[in-house]
């Protein structure tokens, strides 16, 4: 990339987002953060019960599972649940599964939609660029599909499976889809791809970038030290509509399931989601677009696509 970054604007950005750098340059996650536990036993004060599986322990990956506690006690919502599939934000860099906004909103899902959540760790630090956060991504679907763990076998209908991340989880969310195009994932399905605000980019500033031009430092240098060495923001991971994004995007189509593109009118990247969500209809695929000028309604809208593509 052609861009430089001053260390003191880097730093000042930093600042509360969960993100430290290293004496030898690189940037890790803050370890003083203090992660929310996982809460795996039900009870009648615990709507949503939760526990933590590792996925890969070289890595290190993990998932946090949630079940509404009425399925884990063989209530009225005993059947079989759809599963949603979640990968968390913050630029590839800083949050993880068990950051508390991604707890409660992961929680929230689970109790108010009644679902299965599978809420996803990948690597943040960046000794690693992508496509390694994509690998993870894919590695936890993979993992769900071969499980054998109680929660799974008996409370996720993984024949109503929903991708979803917000804003860098979107980018991973749209990039395992791809992955799994022709794949055959049986009994796994598919049914959906939640975007919610998410993270994509190029090096022509969008007019809704231009108009937040200072809050870009930041959002540039996730770009710079994640995506491949010598990339600059043109590149697929980035921009989907550089080298072979546009193609990509028609291989979305032949999953055959429905995609969801939600985004808020005063982001600096809305331009990049509408932009991404008329390429992909331009490609023939299922879009259904949840734009608003004020904060959206997450949940209805998920609530929504979930049960409208029900098997």
């Amino acid at each position: 990339m052609s861009e430089s970054f001053n260390a003191s604007d880097i730093y000042a950005r930093l600042a509360g987002t969960g993100l430290i750098k290293n004496r030898d340059g690189t940037y890790a996650p803050d370890p003083t953060i203090i992660p929310v536990p996982a809460t795996p036993n039900p009870s009648p004060l615990n709507a949503v019960a939760s526990k933590d599986i590792i996925v890969n322990h070289v890595k290190p990956t993990w998932m946090r599972l949630y079940v509404p506690t009425t399925a884990l006690n063989g209530g009225v919502s005993s059947k079989k649940l759809p599963l949603v599939v979640f990968y968390h934000g913050g630029g590839f860099l800083t949050h993880s599964f068990d950051y508390e906004p991604v707890e409660d909103f992961c929680n929230l899902m689970a109790r108010q939609l009644n679902v299965v959540v599978a809420s996803a760790s990948y690597r943040r630090g960046t000794e690693t660029r992508l496509p390694a956060v994509y690998d993870d991504g894919v590695a936890a679907v993979e993992w769900i599909k071969n499980s054998e763990h109680e929660w799974i076998k008996s409370h996720a209908d993984l024949s109503n499976v929903f991708l979803m991340g917000t804003h860098s989880g979107g980018n991973v969310a749209y990039n395992v889809c791809l992955r799994f195009v022709d794949t055959d994932l049986r009994p796994l399905r598919i049914r959906g791809l939640i975007l919610h605000e998410p993270f994509f980019g190029g090096v022509e500033r969008c007019e809704s970038e231009l108009r937040h031009v200072n809050d870009q430092i930041l959002r540039d240098f996730c770009w710079e030290i994640r995506l491949p060495v010598g990339a600059d923001r043109d590149h697929k991971y980035s921009n989907p509509r550089v080298g072979g994004g546009p193609e990509d995007m028609e291989k979305i189509g032949r999953i055959r399931c429905k995609v969801m593109v939600i985004g808020e009118g005063g982001s600096a990247l809305i331009d990049r989601q509408r932009d991404v969500a008329n390429l992909m209809k331009e490609m023939g695929v299922d879009v259904v677009e949840c734009f608003t000028d004020r904060d959206p309604d997450v949940l209805a809208y998920i609530t929504s696509i979930i049960y409208s593509s029900a098997p």
